[in-house]
């Protein structure tokens, strides 16, 4: 009997209890190239996903109680090859991220959105682009113009997003072919008490191939976008 009334029971999911309209969260990120002609007018749209931190990103990510709980430190290695040593906590002797502050020469922002030639295999161990363009003027550069930060989250719905932007100009002559880029920020770690402080210098955070090479016309440009997005 027992097995009969088991057999009897639809346990088959009802279709109306799938969606509540209560989803989990999800977090995307999106990369987006323009570029434009010597005109200004857009020759070419790009568009992919993003999914590429880099372990120094996710080492500044990592929770307190795991520096604490493995008596660990992490080291972080900025664009140069240079290491710095970081381990958050509670009370007077650990490290935290610094926000700007003259008061205390306390420097922790966004420097720059970079685009290079190269590309590694590995995103997640780089610690700097494969083959960066540089800033000028000269053959094979790009005119960087200043990184547009965020000024805020925009909450849409139940979506809440905010992006970092930055524009580049070809003025070398020829025309430059883009294949890597990456976030990059100073990163300034500072005791509780402010009583030492360690500039790690500038930081690879983000890192992303090209899914296809973007070429930048001579006298033309292109702007990427970064989108981070919660709940998309």
């Amino acid at each position: 009997m027992v097995g009969k009334e088991v057999e009897d029971i639809n346990i088959r999911m009802p279709e109306d209890a799938y969606d509540t309209g209560n989803h989990i969260p999800t977090f995307n990120a999106y990369l987006i190239a323009v570029v434009r002609d010597s005109e200004g007018k857009i020759i070419k749209v790009h568009r992919q996903k993003s999914h590429s931190p880099t372990a120094n990103f996710i080492g500044l990510f990592l929770p307190i109680s795991y520096f604490s709980t493995n008596n660990v430190s992490f080291t972080i290695t900025n664009v140069s090859g240079g290491t710095c040593t970081y381990r958050p906590g509670l009370g007077s002797g650990p490290q935290d991220i610094a926000y700007p502050n003259t008061a205390y020469n306390h420097n922790t922002y966004i420097v720059m959105i970079q685009v290079g030639s190269g590309q590694w295999s590995n995103p997640y161990t780089a610690t700097a682009l494969a083959a960066p363009i540089a800033n000028g003027s000269g053959a094979g550069q790009l005119v960087y113009q200043p990184v547009t930060p965020p000024s805020n989250i925009t909450i849409k719905g139940n979506t809440a997003y905010f992006y970092i932007t930055q524009t580049y100009n070809n003025i070398s002559g020829n025309t430059i072919t883009i294949t890597e880029v990456g976030i990059i920020l100073e990163l300034q770690v500072v005791t509780n008490t402010n009583t030492a402080s360690t500039n790690c210098g500038n930081i690879l955070v983000w890192y992303d191939v090209l899914s296809s090479p973007i070429s930048v016309p001579n006298a033309g440009s292109v702007t990427i976008y970064y989108t981070f997005v919660v709940n998309p």
